[in-house]
């Protein structure tokens, strides 16, 4: 379970960069970027062989990832809201 967590969280950060690409890049509803995280997240997970790990447990990571990746950008999103609203 910790080689999971731990491979999670490596790949949210790439997650997160490629769905802000993939969002600049097309006109995609906003409503289905939590989804579209998820699946980049599960093919970024597949594809990491530098990961000690069977290709279900890379996927399950990858899938963690893109899950965080989405309460990542998320919680910056409310911060910044936050802090314009008070200054």
């Amino acid at each position: 379970m910790n080689e999971i967590l731990i491979s999670a969280t490596a790949i949210a950060i790439v997650v997160t960069g490629l769905v802000q690409v993939f969002k600049q890049a097309t006109n995609i509803n906003k409503r289905y970027l939590p989804l579209m995280a998820i699946i980049i997240g599960i093919l970024v997970g597949a594809a990491a062989y530098f990961l000690d790990a069977e290709l279900g447990l890379r996927m399950w990571a990858g899938g963690i990832a893109g899950l965080m990746s989405v309460g990542l950008f998320e919680t910056g999103k409310n911060i910044k809201e936050e802090v314009n609203s008070n200054g």
